[in-house]
């Protein structure tokens, strides 16, 4: 098995940096987080036929202004790839939560509206939703253990994405 390097930005002639106990801990714990968490957080949103994915574009539209965004401002907002927009659009638009129609503005861009429907859809599952994303996170936190995991994610956040709410977080020094 050969392993490609070329797109990192490893100098392999130094030594790597090895993570120390605290970031193993904090990795392997992420690593479960994704890998079992969000499967047990989606199952609810699964069974009103959408994905965690879908959930987060419809959560991102119920936020903008008059609950529309161009596509492509949509896509850097539910934090997903353009092509993954348009796959996960199909479904939205078909099940009548999402319309995509040309700007009226600029007839190159498209915008994609929350609709009646899917403000009623995000209505009825977010308590479900919610109720699963404490029962699987944030109910084995204290405060000061969920602050500092929103102070961390929202560092690297900021460095993974524009949104000015983790801009302000990843330009932090860090302790």
């Amino acid at each position: 098995m050969t392993v490609d390097v070329s797109s990192t930005n490893v100098d392999l002639m130094s030594e790597p940096r090895w993570l120390d106990d605290t970031q193993q801990r904090a990795w392997k714990g992420l690593l479960v987080f994704i890998n079992r968490g969000i499967p047990e957080i989606e199952r609810t949103l699964k069974e009103h036929g959408l994905l965690v994915v879908h959930y987060s574009i419809l959560f991102t539209l119920s936020d903008a202004p008059d609950r529309t965004l161009r596509l492509s401002e949509l896509a850097d907002m539910a934090n997903v790839s353009q092509s993954r927009l348009t796959h996960r659009m199909k479904t939205l638009t078909e099940r009548g939560l999402v319309c995509v129609e040309a700007d009226a503005d600029d007839g190159r861009a498209k915008n994609a509206s929350l609709t009646d429907e899917g403000i009623r859809w995000l209505e009825a599952v977010a308590p479900c939703h919610v109720e699963d994303v404490q029962r699987v996170l944030f109910d084995h936190l204290g405060p000061a253990e969920t602050q500092a995991l929103a102070d961390g994610f929202a560092k690297v956040a900021g460095n993974l994405c524009e949104h000015a709410q983790f801009r302000l977080a990843s330009d932090a020094t860090v302790d």
